[in-house]
């Protein structure tokens, strides 16, 4: 989606964290210790901790992450978002954009019943929460326990070698995803993750699809054109390229994507997100719906495949 140029960003709503060396490791306070399972809330279901491999989930024993981080901007890392005043600026740069959407995605979510604002924070390398210490391996995460969104924004291009198109709503549905998970923090459901961590029918999984349906919630509505309020909307109308952007990446954490590239084979027992497909469906669920209501993957029978 394209910010339309005029379109004033709020950059309250972000803020960096530090920039860092090292792994840190998980940290054993602030109350996580049974807790670790429901504030894993990874897209490759990892743990928080520094050092080598990433531990668990579906992209357990992979080799650490590196990235080319020389076109991504950094001000926001530091906490520095002067530069990012318009849509304009959120076309322009990665960072920008993350601030846009996340005003985009919580004016949604801030006229329903019961909302409460999220910060995200940008950072890099690592960064210290109050589910723990982590640095980038382990992707955009969302901490019920400070209920603040991380991310580096690095990570995209991860997720473009991973299978994502690199495009603007492929990275927007990432942060939308992970606001999914605050809204099911603030239902009470994000618990059932840790219930019923594992499995193709798992707690998990149905947790993981319901923020991915979420997040098309947010797509179907953030132009405006289906409540007739393009006028306050910050973004232009979505085209099907777009919609296709936001799929592929979807698409490319996908449990069973993800198994098969790192380990050769697809072990649904393992699964914590969900496959590439069912990711792809509960998307255009809520993007196809737009009701947050046609996303209650904790009652329904099916899925998918």
């Amino acid at each position: 989606m394209t910010f339309k140029d005029s379109a004033r960003l709020d950059t309250s709503q972000v803020g960096g964290g530090r920039r860092g060396r090292g792994g840190g490791g998980l940290a054993a306070g602030g109350g996580l210790g049974g807790l670790l399972l429901l504030v894993l809330y990874l897209f490759f279901g990892g743990d928080l901790g520094g050092g080598g491999s990433q531990g668990g989930g579906a992209g357990g024993g992979t080799t650490p992450w590196t990235f080319d981080t020389g076109r991504v901007q950094q001000e926001g890392a530091q906490g520095d978002f002067s530069h990012c005043r318009t849509g304009a600026d959120a076309n322009e740069h990665l960072d920008c954009r993350v601030v846009g959407t996340v005003n985009s995605v919580q004016r949604f979510w801030g006229g329903t019943q019961g909302y409460e604002p999220a910060r995200t924070i940008i950072f890099t390398d690592v960064v210290s929460t109050g589910c723990g210490t982590a640095d980038r391996r382990v992707g955009p995460f969302y901490c019920p326990l400070d209920s603040q969104v991380y991310l580096d924004v690095s990570f995209f291009e991860q997720l473009e070698a991973m299978g994502g198109d690199g495009g603007a709503l492929s990275q927007m549905y990432v942060v939308a995803h992970e606001y999914g998970h605050h809204v099911q923090n603030l239902a009470g459901v994000l618990s059932r993750s840790q219930q019923d961590p594992r499995g193709p029918e798992s707690g998990a999984v149905r947790v993981e699809l319901q923020a991915d349906c979420y997040a098309g919630v947010w797509v179907a509505h953030a132009d405006g054109t289906r409540t007739g309020s393009t006028a306050e909307a910050m973004l232009q109308p979505i085209t099907r390229d777009q919609l296709e952007s936001a799929l592929s990446a979807a698409e490319a954490v996908g449990d069973d994507r993800i198994q098969e590239r790192a380990q050769g084979r697809v072990r649904p027992e393992n699964w914590t997100h969900g496959s590439s497909a069912q990711r792809r469906q509960w998307f255009l669920t809520g993007y196809e719906s737009g009701d947050p209501s046609a996303c209650d993957t904790f009652a329904a029978d099916d899925l998918g495949r």
